[in-house]
């Protein structure tokens, strides 16, 4: 059993949890934590029967990653986050785990502008937004992006290293920024990405859910742009 832990934030994805912990590689399941944000259509109760510990995070997609982290096994020095909607492929979680654990990088994303999409999979907007937020990342601190999938695979003590303190839908762009700001050793691989298996999308589903998500990686981008480098 590899040394990670797989830490999944859900809200309202009974639909689809249950097969999205189902197809993470036994090697990779020893450790399967759902951090719910108040689901309401039995989640947590499907969660814990496909074999996960569920936490109740409560709302926030950056604190329901945050409240996964430090739950973790101790003994586990990998961190894997991914969607619990069924869009990314957690069969292939040893791709963007696998450079972590064998000490090459610390921060391992997959992209999904760079891999095959499944047709309807991401809309026009959310691929604008990777690449404005990586040519941005880039002017600053030299690392460019392709995107800001949820995929992501990270060295448990380069995360606290980060000093992560956003508990919005701006969790993933901190992180990136952070870590490129950091000098952490960061590799993109292009993976697979599907359609949601099911459920509406908190982001992508309506006008409402958009604004909201955008406004807050924006306001996490300019505050992360001029705040300090966090220090050991």
């Amino acid at each position: 059993m590899e040394p990670v832990s797989v830490i999944i934030p859900t809200l309202n994805e009974v639909e689809t949890i249950g097969a999205v912990l189902r197809g993470i590689p036994p090697a990779y399941a020893g450790d399967l934590i759902v951090a719910d944000g108040g689901s309401s259509d039995g989640t947590p109760a499907a969660a814990v029967a496909a074999g996960a510990r569920m936490i109740a995070a409560g709302r926030g997609y950056g604190r329901a990653c945050a409240s996964g982290a430090a739950a973790a096994r101790p003994e586990n020095h990998v961190l894997v986050f991914l969607d619990g909607d069924g869009a990314d492929r957690g069969d292939l979680v040893a791709e963007v785990a696998g450079p972590v654990l064998r000490g090459e990088r610390d921060f391992v994303l997959a992209s999904r502008t760079r891999g095959v999409r499944e047709p309807g999979a991401m809309l026009w907007h959310q691929v604008l937004a990777g690449r404005l937020a990586g040519y941005s990342i880039g002017a600053l601190y030299g690392v460019r992006y392709s995107d800001m999938c949820a995929f992501r695979a990270i060295d448990r003590d380069a995360l606290a290293r980060l000093q992560l303190r956003e508990m919005t839908y701006g969790w993933n762009i901190e992180m990136q920024m952070q870590a490129a700001r950091v000098g952490l050793r960061i590799a993109e691989i292009p993976l697979p990405y599907r359609r949601r298996a099911g459920g509406t999308s908190k982001v992508a589903g309506s006008l409402f859910g958009t604004l909201r998500a955008g406004s807050q990686m924006m306001a996490t981008f300019l505050r992360v742009a001029a705040g300090p480098t966090p220090q050991p």
